[in-house]
């Protein structure tokens, strides 16, 4: 009798065990090295966790090389301004030590001048309001940098804890100006104070880029819980580069030209990384503009990974 109704209460215990697993629905889902878990469980309870495949990254360590496509970077821009102010406003005030203007010289020959002289034939301005360098402050948090890393590839030097990481992108720079200031194009370009208001005003300029950095992974099996940092350089060609003014009075205005900006840029290139959260930031050595005001650009932002 009392096997019995042990049988009975085991077999009851079973079927509801089989009722509930009825009502389980768990979906896994599988992206490359990140795996997915969604549904719910017996109980009608939500269940959500996401985790890294150690056994995926174990096995990418057995390759040396890995590449990575449409790399991109989301951040903001702005510049260490060192041009000669002081050396400006003295030319303003005694202009006539200031060497003449030949229309016969070829661009080189004034490249690379940040002289005051240089700066105030860059911008010239009147002895009673000389140049400062607030006029060219700008609005951070509308100075964009954009990045897309076309091919980005890390080549393994020691156990994959150091690597080499090259890539190539075009990296586009927004500098968004606070100050109602106009670029002139032509040889020399000259920056004016407008005498409009502008809602936008901003100076765009595009480089092709190749960066080359040294990298260190804490924990290459790991990647979800590594900490990654890179150090490097990267040289720059500049492709494109234009102005957009939007004003009440004139409208929608772009101009493009080169505006006496740097050809080639060389600067210092870094990231941090921890898990799937990265930064980046980039440091230019060269200035901006080839002759006048001395500024050197810099960004920071995030980093997300491409496929």
């Amino acid at each position: 009798m009392k096997q019995k109704f042990l049988l009975t209460i085991l077999t009851m215990i079973l079927a509801m065990g089989s009722a509930f697993a009825q009502h389980e629905s768990i979906d896994t889902i599988q992206i490359k090295g990140l795996v997915i878990v969604k549904g719910k469980d017996a109980r009608g309870k939500s269940i959500f966790k996401a985790y890294q495949d150690t056994g995926y990254a174990r096995q990418k360590l057995k390759k040396n090389l890995h590449t990575k496509w449409l790399v991109f970077d989301v951040g903001f821009n702005n510049y260490r301004d060192r041009s000669n102010y002081p050396g400006a406003m003295v030319m303003s005030l005694y202009p006539q030590n200031q060497q003449p203007y030949y229309p016969n010289l070829t661009a080189a020959d004034g490249s690379y001048d940040y002289s005051g002289a240089a700066l105030n034939k860059f911008a010239p301005r009147n002895a009673s309001q000389p140049l400062t360098p607030s006029e060219f402050k700008l609005i951070t948090g509308k100075s964009i940098n954009f990045n897309i890393w076309v091919l980005m590839q890390r080549l393994n030097i020691h156990k994959h804890k150091l690597n080499l990481i090259y890539a190539l992108g075009v990296e586009m720079n927004n500098y968004r100006f606070a100050r109602n200031i106009t670029y002139i194009a032509g040889y020399p370009t000259t920056i004016i104070r407008d005498s409009v208001g502008f809602s936008k005003n901003k100076l765009f300029a595009q480089y092709l880029t190749i960066p080359v950095m040294l990298n260190f992974n804490s924990n290459p099996a790991r990647p979800g819980r590594s900490f990654e940092m890179s150090l490097g350089f990267s040289g720059g060609y500049l492709l494109k580069s234009r102005t957009k003014q939007v004003s009440e009075e004139r409208g929608k205005v772009r101009h493009t030209d080169d505006f006496s900006l740097n050809k080639w840029r060389l600067g210092l290139t870094g990231e941090l990384a921890y898990g799937p959260i990265k930064l980046y930031s980039n440091f230019a050595l060269t200035p901006l503009h080839d002759y006048g005001l001395e500024q050197y650009p810099f960004s920071v932002g995030f980093r997300f990974n491409g496929f």
